[in-house]
């Protein structure tokens, strides 16, 4: 059987220094599921720029009240994964280190450049793609740029302090 090897990516976020693999039929359940949380998202209004300025202009609860359950979802699954040891699906047990905050510096550094890069674009970067296949293809220009920003990070990322 062909896998994918994520071993480039290590320190990147991918996981460990150990190689992991994606069998090449995942790759097709993560673009189905890909495809339906696009539709969602879009069916949603999430991906709306006119939600999107409500929210910043405080007019609606719609996109906090999307956000916010995000949050207690994401918050949820950590605890259950954390508390019942649940393994993935190469049946490896899952493991969340602990971030150190430090001064936090960074963390409000990325924050801001976020922001920015969400009020510059009226979009988050995670409906990018929904955007371009609901046929807002300026947003083309939004995901390049953050392959860039992205590219440029990882070649830097030696000479940052960490």
């Amino acid at each position: 059987m062909t896998t994918t090897s994520t071993s480039a990516f290590d320190g990147c976020g991918a996981g460990s220094s150990e190689q992991q693999a994606t069998r090449p039929a995942f790759l097709a359940v993560y673009l189905l599921l890909g495809i339906a949380f696009g539709f969602v998202l879009s069916r949603s209004e999430v991906i709306s720029w006119f939600r999107i300025q409500e929210m910043f202009r405080f007019q609606s609860f719609r996109m906090y009240g999307i956000i916010g359950s995000a949050v207690v979802n994401a918050a949820v699954s950590v605890a259950l994964i954390k508390r019942f040891g649940i393994k993935s699906v190469a049946r490896e047990r899952i493991s969340i280190p602990a971030k150190p905050l430090g001064s936090g510096i960074r963390y409000a550094a990325g924050g801001t450049i976020f922001g920015l890069g969400w009020v510059l674009t009226g979009a988050c970067p995670g409906p990018l793609f929904a955007l371009i296949g609901n046929g807002v293809t300026v947003m083309i220009v939004a995901v390049v740029s953050a392959l860039v920003g992205t590219w440029t990070y990882g070649w830097l990322r030696p000479r940052l302090p960490h």
